[in-house]
C-alpha cells in the first residue's frame, strides 16, 4: 500500500480532495482519519486524512493485449486452469469482464477447495491471478476472482458486521477493535462506516496483522485501549449481561468487558472457567466459512 495525506475544512472535504487527486473510487482505497477538523478560539484546525491505495494503482486502464494476442485477463484465466490442473482440482474458469477491472469466475463441484476457510484460499488464488495479469503492464489492473458469488456474500456480511459493531461502540461508549483483515476487507468496513453517524474508523498495526478500530463520538475514555470485538461478544458484552449483579458469580460492573472482577468465592467473572478462545472464533461466528457455501 502507498499512503497519502490530505487536509480540508472537514473530514469529508479532505477525503473528496484526496479521491479526486488520486483519481480513485472510495471503495478502492483505505481511509484513516488522522485529525478531525475543529474550530478554536483563534483560528481553526484543519481535518487530515490518510488515503491508502495499492501501489501503482492510482488509475486502472482497460485491458491490454500481449504480443501473442491474448489479453491480460485471458492470460490469468489460462494460468488458473493450469494451476487447478496441477492441484488436481476440477474447476471451470471463465473471464467475466475486462473493462474497468478483470473479473474471473471459478465453478467447481467442491467449492471448499477453491474458497477455503474464511476465503483464505480464494484470496491467494486472486493474488496469483493478479500477478500474472499485471505482468508487463504500465498501469495496475484490479483483478477479482470469485466463486459462487462468494465476494458479494462476504461483502454483505462484513457490512452487517460493521453496523453491528458501530451500534455497540456507541452503546458502550468504547472503542472496539476488530480482528486483523486484509486490505480488501478493511476497505469494505471503512466505506460502510464512513456513512454511519456517530462513529469513525481507523486502521492500526502492520500487515498482515493490520486491523480496524471503531471509535464512537461519545467515547468515554479516548486514551483507554480498544476492547476486542471477539472478546466482547464471546464474554457476555451484550445487553442481557450489562448491569447484572453478582448473582451466581456473573455480571458486576466490569463483567463481560474483558476486565476481571472477583466475587467472594474468588471465581472470575466473565468467561466460564476453562473457556478457550481461538483467534478465528470471531470470524467463524460472523463471517462464516467455506463449508457453508
Amino acid at each position: 500500500m502507498k499512503y497519502f495525506e490530505f487536509t480540508g475544512k472537514t473530514v469529508e472535504e479532505a477525503i473528496e480532495l484526496g479521491l479526486q487527486e488520486l483519481k480513485v473510487a472510495r471503495e478502492e482505497v483505505e481511509i484513516t482519519v488522522l485529525e478531525e477538523g475543529k474550530k478554536k478560539l483563534f483560528g481553526s484546525v484543519k481535518a487530515k486524512v490518510q488515503i491508502g491505495v495499492n501501489e501503482c494503482a492510482e488509475e486502472c486502464e482497460t485491458f491490454e493485449t500481449t504480443q501473442t494476442g491474448a489479453t491480460d485477463g485471458e492470460r490469468a484465466v489460462e494460468f488458473l486452469k493450469g494451476l487447478f490442473n496441477v492441484l488436481e482440482i476440477e474447476a471451470e474458469v471463465s473471464l467475466v469482464n475486462e473493462s474497468d477491472k478483470i473479473e474471473i469466475n471459478v465453478d467447481a463441484q467442491d467449492t471448499k477447495k477453491i474458497i477455503g476457510k474464511h476465503g483464505e484460499t480464494i484470496d491467494a488464488i486472486q493474488t496469483l491471478a493478479s500477478a500474472v495479469a499485471n505482468t508487463g503492464r504500465e498501469k495496475y489492473a484490479r483483478v477479482v476472482v470469485d466463486c459462487e458469488n462468494y465476494r458479494e456474500t462476504r461483502e454483505a456480511t462484513l457490512e452487517r458486521l460493521a453496523e453491528k459493531l458501530a451500534e455497540k461502540s456507541i452503546r458502550l461508549g468504547k472503542k472496539i477493535k476488530l480482528e486483523p483483515m486484509n486490505p480488501y476487507e478493511r476497505r469494505i468496513i471503512h466505506a460502510k462506516l464512513s456513512e454511519y453517524e456517530g462513529v469513525k474508523t481507523t486502521s492500526e498495526g502492520k500487515e498482515p496483522n493490520r486491523y480496524i478500530v471503531v471509535i464512537p463520538d461519545n467515547v468515554q475514555d479516548p486514551d483507554a485501549p480498544a476492547i476486542s470485538a471477539r472478546r466482547d461478544d464471546r464474554h457476555g458484552g451484550n445487553d442481557r449481561n450489562r448491569g447484572r449483579n453478582d448473582r451466581g458469580g456473573r455480571g458486576g460492573r466490569n463483567g463481560g468487558y474483558g476486565k476481571k472482577s472477583y466475587n467472594k468465592g474468588g471465581r472470575s467473572n466473565g468467561a466460564a472457567s476453562g473457556t478457550s478462545l481461538k483467534n478465528n472464533d470471531f470470524f467463524g461466528t460472523f463471517l462464516g466459512n467455506s463449508k457453508d457455501k
